[in-house]
């Protein structure tokens, strides 16, 4: 499956750290690949979670995995 990126998502991830940002999309290319993450289902929406520390990538899965909203764990569910 191929991970696909809205502009907000990628500005948002152009503006954490480096070593987050990197581990971040590794995360995301493993889960679209082989399911595996920590990744869980948000309730009455038709999103998914995936966490790597502090930091949170909201997405649909489609045809493709579509990155929707890139945070912090504090700001992401606002």
């Amino acid at each position: 499956m191929e991970v696909v990126y809205r502009r907000s998502a990628t500005k948002a991830m152009e503006r954490m750290p480096a070593n987050d940002r990197d581990a971040l999309k590794a995360k995301l290319k493993r889960y679209a690949a082989s399911g595996e993450g920590d990744v869980i289902k948000l309730s009455a929406r038709n999103e998914w979670r995936l966490r790597h520390g502090d930091w949170r990538a909201i997405f649909v899965i489609e045809n493709q995995l579509l990155v929707v909203r890139v945070a912090h764990r504090r700001d992401i569910y606002k």
